[in-house]
């Protein structure tokens, strides 16, 4: 794979930086999601035929990236477009791809992603979530927790686990749910985080739903969750990027003119070595995500998920390393409200803790990549 960047991806990031910049850290998201659809970036992934812009995870990236370095990044594009467009749009029968792809890209509607369970995290194999027949629907039982966005969704899709006939274990399945079902309950999690998406425990009692809801094949199982994991994680990294490189460049900009003793705090190699650092970190963190995302749109999913999951990692420790040098290059004004990077803190440590957490994926590098044994 090439890793320069096409003649069109560098215009897709200098349209999406001028947009950043026109909303700012101050931005309004309902305002900013809205521009971000009409331009087309949006649903920059998704098919063609279905009002997308027939791209993929790759393009996609870039623009979340591109916003989050203006300082404006919008957290429900790792999970509806990346996503749920992207489950739908590979596995969806053809009514669901009509019904929800072109309204997810032209932003009029929104999707959310349930899978994290209290007692589960992320794995799949302890969800309790459970989906039974009934005649011709579904009955979905179980709890789902740190689901973001709920409120402004108008549907979530929710991993369940459904009993194979042959074998009586239970299989994951994708299930597509209304905000308006009934049974289907929501309750806000307060959170310390500073940010526009609000997370919510969700309670599903017995919501019934046609079999219409299932997406994609009853027997596909951790393929189709798959399908949507690792853009997950690919666009985790293009957020945490995105963070880190804001907070660098507001630490450059206040290196090269807060002047102590008659000469810029930037000259100092204390104060410019560990900026220089953030920076190279960063961009080598890009770097596995180009590729990641690359492997992805080329349908290599298992180099893709291995690939995914070393970005998203590597981009965690990134962002936290160039928030923290960049709010230590500040000193005291690093933490007020006016230079506005103190509440990344909080917001730095997501990309080390979501979807998924570094300890799992260094256990999923050192089992999958290395071979070396399991310990559980």
């Amino acid at each position: 794979m090439s890793t320069i960047e096409t003649d069109e991806h560098k215009a897709l990031r200098t349209a999406v930086a001028a947009l950043g910049k026109r909303h700012g850290r101050d931005y309004d998201r309902a305002a900013l999601w809205s521009e971000t659809a009409k331009l087309g970036y949006l649903g920059v992934n998704l098919p063609e035929e279905y009002g997308g812009g027939g791209g993929g995870i790759a393009e996609l990236s870039i623009v979340l990236e591109e916003l989050g370095a203006a300082g404006a990044p919008l957290l429900m594009m790792i999970v509806s477009p990346a996503i749920c467009g992207t489950v739908i749009a590979r596995f969806g029968t053809e009514d669901q791809k009509q019904e929800w792809l072109p309204a997810l890209a032209d932003g009029t509607r929104t999707m959310a992603f349930g899978i994290t369970e209290p007692d589960a995290g992320s794995n799949s194999h302890r969800i309790t979530t459970t989906a039974r027949r009934d005649g011709a629907d579904w009955l979905l039982t179980g709890r789902k927790v740190f689901v973001s966005g709920v409120d402004i969704a108008d549907a979530t899709l929710i991993v369940g686990r459904t009993e194979d006939s042959r074998t009586g274990r239970l299989k994951p399945c994708l299930f597509i749910v209304p905000r308006d079902a009934p049974g289907f309950g929501r309750r806000r999690i307060e959170m310390e985080l500073d940010a526009p998406e609000k997370q919510f425990e969700l309670t599903l009692d017995d919501v019934r739903l046609p079999a219409e809801a299932l997406v994609g094949d009853e027997d596909a199982g951790l393929l189709q969750l798959f399908a949507g994991l690792n853009p997950e994680r690919i666009m985790t990294a293009a957020f945490a990027i995105g963070m880190g490189r804001y907070a660098l460049s507001r630490a450059i900009a206040y290196a090269k003119d807060r002047t102590v003793w008659n000469t810029p705090i930037g000259a100092h190699q204390a104060i410019a070595h560990p900026l220089a650092q953030a920076h190279i970190e960063l961009e080598l963190a890009r770097l596995m995500m180009q590729k990641a995302a690359h492997l992805y749109d080329a349908g290599d999913d298992v180099a893709a998920g291995e690939a995914a999951n070393m970005a998203k990692y590597a981009a965690g420790e990134a962002c936290v390393k160039a928030v923290d040098q960049a709010v230590h290059t500040l000193g005291g004004n690093g933490l007020t409200r006016e230079f506005g990077i103190a509440s990344l803190i909080t917001a730095a440590r997501v990309a080390r803790i979501a979807p998924v957490s570094r300890e799992m994926i260094l256990n999923y590098v050192s089992h999958q990549t290395l071979g070396l044994p399991k310990s559980y």
